[in-house]
């Protein structure tokens, strides 16, 4: 059942170098997981970040559900992410410290039915590792092509 949901931000692993990786519950509305399960949302342009001990994640797009009616969501509203307290601790130390960022990766649905986000502590790239990673990536796919002759 909650597999055919997986909405991924490609654009995290160009500009990002993922250094850790944590699944968050996400505290949802009722029409933002029926959007959800419908595949209408978008991860660009959204990041997390902490407010009082707690983590937000903010820029996420979920479209609202077309048969809601009045009850329906704003669409790019914050949303609260769910992790431990030793995990939430963990992560604002080295968001604070070291200048690290935490990025969204995916959004899926585990077995139980419930929206998880994928999220990663991550350090910036810089514009010669983004075009490295290009060159491995042209390089992967000549090779494949190549392969397949």
């Amino acid at each position: 059942m909650g597999n055919d949901v997986n909405i991924r931000n490609r654009r995290a692993s160009f500009d990002y170098e993922f250094l850790e990786e944590y699944n968050a519950g996400i505290v949802l509305t009722g029409t933002e997981i029926k959007s959800i399960r419908a595949g209408k949302a978008s991860l660009v342009d959204s990041y997390c970040y902490f407010h009082r001990g707690e983590l937000w994640v903010k820029g996420m797009n979920i479209s609202e559900y077309k048969l809601g009616t009045y009850y329906n969501h704003e669409e790019r509203r914050e949303r609260k992410l769910l992790l431990t307290h030793k995990e939430l601790v963990k992560l604002e130390r080295k968001v604070k410290e070291s200048g690290l960022t935490i990025v969204p990766v995916r959004v899926f649905l585990n077995e139980k039915g419930y929206a998880k986000m994928r999220i990663a502590l991550a350090k910036g790239k810089k514009e010669y590792d983004k075009r490295e990673t290009l060159k491995l990536k042209d390089a992967k796919k000549d090779m494949d092509r190549a392969m397949k002759r």
